[in-house]
């Protein structure tokens, strides 16, 4: 009797080794090659950034006369006493170590939240000495050339730094580390923020990734299908600020969920009849 319910026991869990290994490949590759595709294509045009109301901005001012080039510097400390020590320009060493580590998730979202200039509803800012400036719909690169030529009547030849505070990207769903991941270098690709967050779980779909995108002061949904190389000539390739990345999880999860709460009850009672014919 004991034997024979070892042996069903074991065929039982043959059974479920074998439904689990019927997987299909295909469903879980990245990027893979059609019939009439090629090894070589066009990627998506790369995003530029334009600054919007309510965008926080780290503006560092810098000259030949640092003690001038301080007093436009409210918002970094070390301006006041000692601008050459100051890594490149960067506003503060947060900022710094956020470049060097490539992102920072959520509990670091306190550091990017630091004083900086905040873009108004009407989209400007309030800058020492030059007022109300209007610099929405403005690139960072375009921010700087501005303030520059402005610069030019109080300081000796100025260089300015303009970089956002706020630029994140929100990464949801089957994934291996689902946060808000703030992107110090402006510009992120999907498959660069999928890496971040730890790649999708086993029970992701990888065809229906969803992008969440405000647009004109609208929700724009977009779908990318991460088995296919016509992902990187997505418009969602390039993420823009705020974006968020939705991972759906498989049919599959919810069916072994179900599954799973199915078994257990026949699985307790088979390992209780099992430990009682032991005993006897």
């Amino acid at each position: 009797m004991i034997k024979r319910t070892l042996q069903n026991s074991l065929l039982f869990g043959s059974i479920i080794i074998a439904f689990s290994a019927c997987i299909d490949e295909k469903k879980f590759a990245y990027f893979q090659k059609t019939s009439n595709s090629s090894d070589t294509i066009d990627i998506a045009k790369a995003y530029i950034t334009k600054i919007q109301p309510g965008d926080i901005l780290s503006i560092y001012v810098n000259s030949l006369s640092p003690e001038a080039s301080s007093f436009f510097n409210p918002y970094t400390p070390s301006a006041s006493s000692d601008l050459g020590s100051t890594l490149g320009g960067t506003p503060s060493s947060s900022s710094s170590s956020s470049a060097t580590s490539g992102s920072i998730t959520a509990p670091a979202l306190t550091q990017s939240a630091s004083p900086g200039f905040l873009v108004g509803a009407n989209g400007t800012i309030e800058f020492p000495l030059l007022g109300t400036l209007k610099i929405s719909d403005l690139s960072t690169v375009q921010a700087q050339d501005t303030l520059k030529k402005l610069l030019k009547f109080y300081l000796k030849e100025p260089t300015v730094n303009v970089r956002f505070l706020n630029f994140k990207v929100s990464i949801l769903g089957e994934v291996g580390k689902p946060s808000v991941y703030i992107i110090p270098n402006e510009r992120i690709t999907l498959p660069e923020a999928l890496s971040m967050a730890g790649d999708l779980t086993i029970y992701a779909r990888r065809d229906n990734i969803q992008i969440i995108r405000d647009v004109n002061g609208k929700k724009e949904f977009g779908t990318v299908n991460l088995t296919s190389r016509e992902v990187f000539t997505s418009p969602y390739y390039y993420l823009h600020a705020n974006d968020v990345v939705y991972v759906q999880p498989a049919k599959s999860k919810a069916e072994s969920t179900d599954r799973t709460y199915i078994l257990i009850p026949s699985l307790v009672t088979l390992v209780s009849a099992i430990i009682v014919l032991t005993r006897k």
